[in-house]
């Protein structure tokens, strides 16, 4: 079968390549799950992967087949498996389990070790391939009217993660109840924070860089949300102007912001951080007001990066709640769709090059319902 395959560290090694078609007999004691990959979608992590700056054979391979955010339908199933059925719609948890304590109570996404494996990122391939073999564990199960949407499913674990851990934090608050949010960036993971808030009802400010109106200011706009260009308003003038932030999403990739966003936060507030930055950019901070505001603010920062089952539960849910909320608008969110692995060198390019990208998808297999 056929499969896109890099070489990590090496930019643009990307190539198509024959690999041996997994097995039901590859997973022992007749659970293994065989799916036929219909669509993955690609992302910044893809895109560093394929630039050359991350990324991790598994042991014995020289090469890694990318693409961590599938979907796909179960084609067959072992004597064992009874969670899931042939033809279901699926799509598999990325993070896999490593040798910490929270890896083996079903929160690998915890882990505390140092190596750890990611489908399509660290010592795990991806799913830039036709098929693949897995076990009922790993699997979600995406109803059928999620066929195309679906593929949207891991990104949006992210935001749940972040977002109930927002709200687990503040339990100790016995009565807390947001009415304000702010989310900083307008990507994909902003415009899924600013779709999630608004869902529990949340007031939201999304800030991104371009002016309006635009596809992803209109896309805010579109859910309910509060669209403030930073090119024009400052995130201080318009918090300063809306009022205390009670939790602060952020999801733009430039780490300075996060300082100004911790003195912007209101008291008993969240930031809850997903961008991951590995540069080595630095800022001058006004140190002592942050701490100062922390501290008697009762204020708190938390990471959020990828996700466990209980995380991609509820972004099935809040994806299918979204579509009958706002008919049409996870469309909208697939800007880029390509028609097949054969097409692989357009993807990366536009994953690369289009600044009008929200999300770029390949479609691999057949459609869902054929």
């Amino acid at each position: 079968m056929r499969a896109i395959a890099l070489t990590p560290r090496v930019a643009e090694s990307t190539r198509l390549i024959d690999v041996s078609e997994p097995s039901l007999p590859d997973i022992p004691n007749e659970r293994g799950v065989l799916v036929r990959v219909l669509r993955v979608g690609l992302d910044g992590t893809d895109r560093d992967i394929y630039l050359g700056t991350y990324g991790v054979a598994l042991q014995g391979y020289d090469y890694l087949i990318p693409g961590h955010e599938g979907l796909g339908v179960v084609e067959r199933i072992g004597s064992a498996v009874t969670e899931l059925s042939v033809g279901d719609i699926v799509v598999a948890i990325v993070r896999r389990p490593g040798g910490s304590r929270y890896d083996q109570i079903g929160l690998a996404d915890f882990t505390t070790e140092t190596v750890y494996f990611e489908h399509g990122i660290s010592r795990l391939h991806g799913f830039l391939t036709e098929l693949y073999v897995d076990t009922p564990e790993y699997l979600v199960r995406v109803p059928g009217g999620l066929a195309d949407h679906g593929v949207l499913l891991e990104p949006a674990s992210v935001v749940e993660k972040g977002i109930a851990q927002a709200y687990e934090i503040q339990r100790r608050l016995k009565v807390w109840g947001p009415r304000r949010a702010a989310v900083l960036g307008a990507g994909p993971l902003g415009l899924l924070a600013t779709l999630f808030l608004r869902l529990r009802g949340l007031e939201v400010l999304t800030f991104g860089i371009e002016e309006p109106p635009y596809r992803n200011s209109d896309m805010a706009e579109a859910v309910g949300a509060r669209y403030v260009s930073t090119k024009t308003t400052t995130l201080t003038a318009a918090v300063a102007e809306a009022g205390p932030m009670d939790l602060i999403f952020e999801a733009t990739g430039f780490s300075p912001l996060v300082f100004e966003a911790m003195q912007v936060l209101g008291k008993d507030g969240v930031l809850v951080l997903s961008s991951v930055t590995g540069g080595n950019r630095s800022t001058e901070v006004p140190a002592d007001a942050i701490n100062l505001s922390f501290v008697l603010g009762n204020k708190v920062a938390v990471g959020t990066v990828n996700a466990s089952r209980a995380n991609f539960e509820e972004g099935v849910r809040d994806l299918a709640v979204a579509d009958a909320e706002w008919p049409g608008w996870l469309d909208r969110f697939i800007t880029h769709r390509v028609d097949s692995l054969d097409e692989y060198g357009t993807a990366y390019r536009l994953l690369c090059d289009a600044r009008d990208a929200i999300k770029i998808v390949i479609e691999v297999g057949r459609d869902a319902s054929g």
